[in-house]
């Protein structure tokens, strides 16, 4: 008979059942997680590695015979031969700056009117709710039809109003499209910003206001140095979330205008998805795949460490 075996039996029935107990806790909730965690490398893992191998080759539909691998060829072209790259990059940042910071100043300005108390409320912060469930395909129609320069409502209400003397092709004119585009998505994101505040309002003291009325504070000093200050960790979280998310946005812009005209919605994303799936090229359009994932890397992470995000839990 083996030592261990000796051992084991010289243990008490007790200490044995509860060994195998704690090997049991210790093991089942890694389990329970299995399925979860093969799903997402199923689903997330493996496109992701696949991207940056595919970003490494030729691997364009209309060139397969020179099909292999050819380095880092697609990213030297991309930084030194691609003006196009640096355009839509452009037009991103300021999509993304644009749509963000709007989208946070009415977002923070619905959600103080949410907060106070009036008739239907309930009813009100539901409907704010709307615009946010929409599907993007369904908004794009909505907003596209509004933005007809010839049955168009918006045609017709600023010619009524005066504004306008001519029907205006808002979604072909160069001058008008990205400010069209613009307000279509501020539409939709305003809510996001808004239940998101909302919920964080709610959850100042009314003391910290009674207090600041006691000192004689007027409401544009609540809101400076109690309401901002409150909300600051959900403002940088918001704006994160929603800054990526503008980033990668491109349901609406290529649904609405395709990127055009002479690409002036054109913003990465749609570049990368033209390029990979319209023009086949998936090597190139993998390159740019794997630039614009660093990009956010890297945007993320100095975005939190500039503004601290999380510091003042820690502490």
């Amino acid at each position: 008979m083996s030592k261990n075996a000796q051992l084991s039996i010289g243990q008490p029935a007790s200490e044995r059942t509860r060994k195998k107990k704690s090997n049991a806790d210790t093991w089942f909730p890694y389990l329970l997680i299995a399925p979860t965690v093969l799903l997402i490398a199923v689903v997330m893992v493996y496109p992701i590695l696949r991207v940056f191998d595919l970003s490494i080759q030729s691997y364009d539909f209309t060139r397969i015979w020179e099909k292999g691998y050819i380095g880092l060829d697609h990213f030297v072209k991309i930084f030194t031969d691609d003006d196009l790259f640096f355009e839509s990059l452009g037009i991103t940042l300021k999509w993304v700056f644009i749509e963000v910071f709007l989208q946070l100043v009415f977002g923070l300005m619905l959600a103080l009117l949410l907060n106070q108390t009036f008739r239907l409320r309930g009813m009100v912060r539901s409907m704010v709710l709307v615009p946010w469930a929409v599907s993007g395909v369904l908004t794009t129609m909505l907003w596209a039809l509004m933005y007809n320069q010839h049955i168009g409502v918006i045609n017709d209400l600023l010619m009524n109003l005066g504004i306008i003397h001519s029907k205006i092709a808002w979604l072909a004119n160069v001058e008008t499209v990205f400010g069209s585009v613009v307000v279509a998505e501020l539409w939709r994101g305003i809510p996001f910003f808004a239940i998101t505040l909302l919920a964080s309002l709610q959850s100042i003291p009314n003391d910290v206001y009674e207090s600041c009325e006691v000192d004689g504070c007027g409401k544009v000093r609540k809101l400076w140095y109690i309401t901002l200050p409150y909300l600051k960790e959900s403002i940088l979280f918001a704006t994160l979330l929603r800054g990526i998310w503008e980033f990668n946005s491109i349901d609406m812009i290529f649904t609405m205008t395709s990127g055009g005209p002479m690409n002036m919605t054109t913003t990465l994303p749609i570049y990368m998805m033209k390029t990979s799936i319209l023009d086949g090229n998936y090597g190139y359009g993998s390159a740019l795949g794997v630039v614009t994932f660093l990009f956010l890397l890297i945007f993320v992470i100095l975005y939190l460490k500039l503004n601290g995000y999380g510091r003042e839990q820690d502490a």
